[in-house]
């Protein structure tokens, strides 16, 4: 059936996608009797919290949302915020004569499906519409080619649901009570911060070797041309045979990890290089073997994200973000997919487009295919390529900034990748010569030549090692032969050191987990911004750095939780919820062996699922746990790292023993620079309180203490002093002016700090103007007139006529003049303006003149890199611009008629004060209760995957 025969006939469709930008796109390719309408996302879910739990539920139900007594039965409920649209939805079916519930097509969408067919209750025809790009042609055929709803994708992708919530809502609670409030665990965010801080002890483990060696440059005696060089560079191979150590034969602890290479320190390096200075050298043999490379597979969701990662600065939240609106709009296929498989369709438009671009010369006989790679891929999907059935080129789209230079990433992909392939040579040269003191030395120099460029004229995939060298770099040797003398102009002795294992990067973070088959690739963008978002990591550039905080979580979960966390079982749990989905394995019974334990009735562990062991029991037994020992991390020399409720600190010897010192962690310092050393500065640095001496009027003890927020200065009230409740005593408070140290303050300007603010006077009509120090600087208030200061000084000294002066200019409205930015970081790849950092009403933040992007808490104005600020501008614009929130329109009632009896109205009007009033305590008390509930569940909340 077509789109529009359906308007013959008079009747009506309601189409039910996700997002309203989805939506719009849609709505343009139906005919009039098409109504296509967003559900916004989910439309239904497990309750956020006990308060949202119907009534008729009690006990463990109530804080789980799922009822695990009887077969793990899910409570769902609609969000509060999505009722509204539901009765919309609901309004709309009633004048549809059939439904189609278009939502995307993995198990995410079908999911969706099913539950806004469970809410609406459909009295009419319901088709299931799929399709993985919005063209015209697509969307049609979707119409006319519908499907049932498949069952068993939607009970996968509850039993998700359902073991998210239970390892979150379970082992959350014990990280709350053992490590800090507030923190989440999830069944694959754990692991993946697991790996961040493994990475980081290999990092706090290693130790650095240093090597020598030596690097020669031999001249031929010929005049070179680009085609054939002079001179080759190469470096020393072996001595006597014997190999030269290089960085690859060290370990981690420094030593050598194979006894039959070669060590030169600086001393025998330097020695050799002498030794070798006036030696005659010749070629002794040439290797040549034929180059081949092919091009690389078409995006999935994973590679997608590596690549953006690599060559455009994204994150992986940013590039899913701009790819969203790239699908919505019609400009590519979906985005969330595990699969590397093009459709005949959209191979036929890419080899059309490299006859087109790049001549018949470059189009291989066949069409290449690619076989899905990733275990458990959904093949139904198609990799992301470029929409439609013949490709826009970047500059046909329209598209500019993120978006243009994400299609162009994923159009130049697909085009390689029916391409031919490149082909050359790599070369190999051995040469040798004997020292003065008769030791023979052989150097290496290895090239490579590119006689056929073949795919790379479209695509050269980047590399997480900025040191890599990419495919598509040549190196050309001059063309010599075994036996051809050669003349050293240069023996030079080079010193190395082995350098740690690199962070991971969001790009090598969702390489190592996919690998590890942990979690679905659709998930690690929202993975990865979980972790950042909960303090686990924080990034320096673009490397992913664990906070100590992580590693107290990471340590009580290996500790006590080992299997929860370890990469097998993660994996092997996939594979379970993928035999779920495939109608290999039960739901409930898997799910009663993870939560209640693996032994059934009698005693018999069951080989199917025998790797699951029993939740409940693990976080039922706490008292194993040893919050201080779990959250303790010794640093050397009697110095321990502690995780505080406040934060990391530094200690030695015990609390009020002689001796004892502490001193507070940085936050953003990355525990591979924690060593005793740093230590030892943070206990040299003023800390704990200084006497200043008392307050003469109040005889209290005034002291200067160094906060978390910076030095500060108090009073301590006397012991006894209420310090909650009605009568409560709050100690006089006041932060030091940036002019002022621990070192140099007075008890006098403790007095006069504390003493703000000051009253300057009052104005010819006796209003009172005050000198106040605030949040954004020092100013004067008068009313609610406030106005600016130069300097905090000036809170001290300014006179009433000073201060009427300044009241009587106008008040300046807009902006004030341009402070000069703080730091210039370069010219941003995709506005191509300058990117500077400013400091703004609400902090520092970094700018290019169209978007302005807040610097994040681990984001340091000194320290932040071009990279890094080109990140936050594109994640910013991946958001778009913010939401205006629309003011409700106050209805008037209309005018009472005047006929009725006062006595009558006068009853009315008490009755009804009465009903508001009940009504009124109801709903704070009703209120209150939520929030509470809300607040208890809102650290799980996120916990999930």
């Amino acid at each position: 059936m077509s789109p529009t025969s359906e308007t013959a006939q008079g009747g009506r469709r309601l189409v039910i996608v996700e997002s309203p930008a989805k939506a719009k796109t849609i709505k343009g390719y139906l005919g009039p009797g098409y109504v296509v309408e967003a559900s916004v996302g989910h439309i239904r879910d497990l309750p956020n919290g006990a308060a949202e739990v119907p009534e008729k539920y009690t006990g463990e139900v109530r804080r789980l949302g799922v009822d695990v007594e009887h077969d793990f039965q899910p409570i769902y409920v609609v969000n509060a915020d999505k009722k509204a649209q539901v009765r919309k939805l609901k309004e709309l079916l009633a004048e549809s004569d059939e439904l189609f519930l278009a939502t995307d097509e993995d198990r995410e969408g079908e999911a969706i499906a099913w539950h806004l067919q469970e809410v609406l209750k459909p009295k009419v025809p319901v088709h299931r519409m799929v399709f993985h790009e919005i063209t015209k042609d697509a969307i049609r055929d979707a119409v006319a080619n519908p499907r049932e709803l498949n069952q068993r994708m939607v009970d996968a992708q509850e039993t998700r649901r359902i073991l998210d919530r239970l390892y979150g809502y379970e082992v959350s609670p014990v990280l709350w009570k053992k490590v800090m409030p507030k923190l989440s665990a999830g069944r694959v965010q754990s692991v993946a911060t697991r790996l961040v801080v493994e990475r980081e002890r290999e990092r706090i483990a290693f130790r650095s070797a240093e090597y020598w060696d030596l690097t020669g440059t031999f001249s031929t005696g010929r005049a070179g041309d680009p085609s054939d060089p002079s001179t080759l560079v190469a470096r020393l191979n072996t001595v006597d045979g014997k190999r030269v150590a290089q960085g690859r034969d060290f370990g981690a602890n420094g030593q050598l990890k194979n006894a039959e290479v070669l060590h030169l320190d600086e001393a025998n390096a330097r020695a050799l290089a002498a030794a070798l200075a006036d030696s005659s050298f010749a070629v002794r043999s040439v290797e040549s073997k034929p180059y081949r490379r092919s091009p690389y597979a078409p995006f999935r969701t994973t590679t997608l994200q590596q690549e953006a990662s690599r060559k455009l600065g994204f994150g992986a939240k940013a590039t899913m973000q701009v790819a969203q609106k790239l699908y919505e709009n019609g400009f590519i296929t979906y985005m969330r997919t595990d699969s590397t498989t093009l459709s005949d369709t959209a191979v036929a438009a890419a080899r059309a487009q490299v006859t087109q671009l790049y001549g018949a010369d470059y189009l291989p006989e066949k069409a290449r295919v690619y076989a899905g790679k990733v275990k458990n891929a959904q093949e139904a999907h198609e990799a992301i390529r470029p929409s439609g059935d013949r490709f826009r080129t970047p500059a046909e789209t329209g598209l500019t900034g993120d978006q243009f230079r994400l299609y162009e990433l994923i159009w130049k992909r697909t085009v390689a990748s029916q391409m031919k392939d490149a082909t050359g040579n790599s070369v190999t040269v051995r040469i040798g010569g004997t020292a003065r003191d008769g030791r023979d030395a052989e150097f290496t120099a290895s090239g490579k030549t590119i006689t056929f460029h073949g795919f790379m004229k479209a695509y050269v995939e980047g590399a997480d090692d900025p040191n890599a060298e990419l495919d598509d770099r040549e190196r050309r040797l001059p063309q010599v032969a075994e036996g051809d003398a050669l003349a050293a102009d240069e023996i030079t002795a080079d010193g190395h050191a082995t350098k740690p294992p690199a962070r991971y990067t969001e790009a090598s973070l969702v390489k190592e987990l996919e690998e590890r088959e942990i979690g679905r690739p659709s998930t690690y963008a929202s993975i990865i911004g979980t972790i950042l978002d909960r303090g686990y990591v924080f990034k320096k550039g673009t490397a992913l750095v664990p906070s100590f905080l992580s590693f107290a979580v990471v340590n009580l979960l290996e500790k006590h939780f080992g299997r929860l966390v370890d990469y097998d079982f993660t994996a092997k749990m996939e594979d379970d919820l993928d035999r779920i989905a495939r109608g290999e394995a039960q739901a409930v019974p898997w799910l009663k062996r993870f939560y209640f334990g693996s032994e059934d009735a009698s005693g018999i562990v069951p080989a199917d699922g025998d790797h699951l062991g029993g939740l409940k029991e693990l976080v039922t037994d706490l008292g194993a746990i040893d919050a201080r020992e779990i959250s303790s991390f010794p640093v050397g020399e009697g110095i321990v790292l502690r995780v505080g409720r406040y934060g990391p600190y530094v200690e030695r010897g015990e609390k009020d023993a002689e001796g004892h010192q502490r001193a507070d962690v940085p936050d953003d310092l990355a525990p591979d620079e924690l060593t005793v050393a740093y230590a030892e500065e943070l206990f040299a640095k003023p800390s704990g309180e200084f006497q200043l001496g008392a307050d003469p009027v109040s005889g209290n003890q005034i002291v200067a203490k160094d906060g978390r927020y910076g030095p500060y200065v108090t009073e301590v009230l006397p012991e006894g002093t209420p310090k909650t409740g009605k009568n409560a005593v709050k100690p006089r408070t006041a932060s030091l002016f940036k002019s002022m140290s621990l070192d140099t303050v007075t008890l006098d300007d403790a007095l006069k700090l504390m003493s703000l603010p000051r009253t300057v006077g009052t104005d010819a009509e006796g209003v009172e103007i005050t000198a106040q120090n605030g949040r954004y600087g020092p100013y004067l208030k008068k009313g609610t007139d406030s106005r600016s200061l130069e300097s905090e000084e000036q809170l001290f000294t300014i006179t009433l006529d000073e201060a009427l002066a300044i009241y009587a200019q106008p008040k300046a409205r807009g902006r004030a003049a341009a402070k000069p930015p703080l730091k210039e970081l370069g010219t941003d790849p995709v506005s191509e303006r300058p990117v500077v950092v400013k400091d703004g009403r609400f902090g520092p933040y970094v700018t290019d003149g169209e978007t302005n992007a807040t610097l994040r808490r681990d984001d340091d104005v000194e320290t932040i890199t071009p990279e890094r600020g080109y990140e936050l501008l594109a994640e910013k614009r991946a958001k778009g611009p913010a939401k205006k929130t629309a003011k409700k329109a106050v209805k008037k009632a209309p005018a009472k008629k005047a006929t009725t009896a006062k006595k009558t109205a006068a009853k009315k009007t008490a009755a009804a004060k009465t009903t508001t009033a009940k009504k009124t305590a109801a709903k704070k008390t009703t209120t209150a209760k939520a929030a509470a509930a809300k607040k208890t569940a809102a650290a799980a909340g996120s916990a999930e995957e």
